[in-house]
């Protein structure tokens, strides 16, 4: 199973789309925050596929929750923005608050800045900005075995 992660895609919808064109067999979409309207369009143009959102700090109004704890391929996901984990200046809080919630992966933003690590147990991965120039997104990919794996992609070096 594959799952798209974005986040801080703030009003880019043609980089956005980009992502989710690259990655068509994705089942699911997680996004992290700051990009209430693009989060809305994805609901609209890619109903068969399972949106998970967030509010980010910059998402004014919307309705999406802080924090999501989800199950998906068998593995709990912890999702947020990251700015109530003060991530800017250490990941730290979000990675005790992801354990504490017995997570196997945790998926923030943010930072704007990518992060594709793996800590004692447990995948930590912020998508970068999926908007300008250095645009980035990441994926997870849960094997049949029950395996993870991640990766950051920069649109500007797809082929």
């Amino acid at each position: 199973m594959r799952i798209l992660v974005l986040s801080d895609t703030h009003g880019d919808f043609n980089s956005m789309l980009r992502a989710v064109d690259a990655q068509k067999n994705a089942e699911v979409i997680i996004h992290c925050g700051d990009g209430k309207a693009q989060i809305d369009s994805l609901t609209e143009k890619f109903p068969d596929k399972k949106i998970i959102a967030v509010r980010g700090n910059c998402d004014f109004g919307a309705k999406y929750p802080d924090v999501q704890n989800v199950e998906v391929g068998g593995k709990k996901i912890f999702v947020t923005h990251g700015h109530l984990f003060q991530v800017k200046f250490t990941p730290y809080n979000l990675i005790c608050a992801a354990r504490e919630n017995k997570a196997d992966i945790v998926c923030f933003g943010h930072t704007h800045c990518a992060m594709n690590e793996y800590e004692d147990g447990l995948y930590i991965m912020n998508p970068g900005s999926c908007h300008g120039y250095c645009a980035s997104y990441g994926y997870i990919d849960i094997t049949d075995n029950g395996d993870i794996v991640t990766n950051i992609v920069r649109l500007d070096r797809e082929v």
